[in-house]
């Protein structure tokens, strides 16, 4: 077993990368507010280091105000191809403000004009209403660089504990979890 689970996550997501999955950075992410009902969504992992695994949302969506209520979440990778999964369970912290800038000045310029246009996860009152924003704000920054709004940033979900799980026949899977201590990740075997 690999003492590391973050360099081993990395050459599972590579091998997704190569083997052509798409989106291979998907993951099922699931947070819970001061309600405690569990909230689940689809989002990509933008980028991974020691530190932890980080995505960028709207800070006013139900997930950012779930995450401002109980900032703990987990998160799953699912690869039916390779027959793996990987799953992380930790605490969350926002990424610095520079993270952030670096991360929103790479996205395409609708994504960033979307960024704005976009009262995430609120109801508006038609589809168009939501094409107006857009059109309005793709004027209003004509010819100059978009900047990122202050209601959008990252999450860092950092990982108390990972299991990989891989596929057997007989259901007979195998599974390892790393819990992390002060002095590192500890390493065990599970059931089935």
């Amino acid at each position: 077993m690999d003492s590391d689970p973050i360099a081993r996550f990395k050459q599972l997501l590579n091998e997704a990368e190569q083997l052509g999955i798409r989106p291979h950075n998907a993951a099922a992410f699931a947070t819970t507010g001061k309600e405690l009902q569990p909230s689940v969504r689809m989002l990509l992992l933008k980028d991974i280091d020691e530190r932890g695994f980080v995505f960028y949302t709207n800070l006013q969506s139900r997930k950012g105000r779930q995450l401002s209520d109980n900032p703990r979440a987990s998160a799953c990778f699912w690869w039916s191809q390779l027959a793996r999964q990987v799953r992380i369970e930790g605490g969350i912290e926002l990424v610095s403000d520079r993270e952030a800038d670096v991360y929103f000045a790479t996205r395409p310029r609708s994504s960033q004009i979307a960024a704005w246009a976009s009262n995430q996860s609120s109801e508006v009152s038609s589809r168009d209403e939501l094409i107006a924003a857009v059109e309005s704000l793709t004027a209003k920054y004509h010819n100059q660089a978009v900047p990122r709004p202050p209601h959008w940033s990252g999450y860092r979900l950092v990982p108390e504990q990972i299991e990989f799980w891989k596929e057997q026949p007989d259901r007979l899977h195998e599974r390892e979890v790393y819990t992390r201590q002060a002095e590192g990740w500890t390493v065990a075997l599970l059931a089935p």
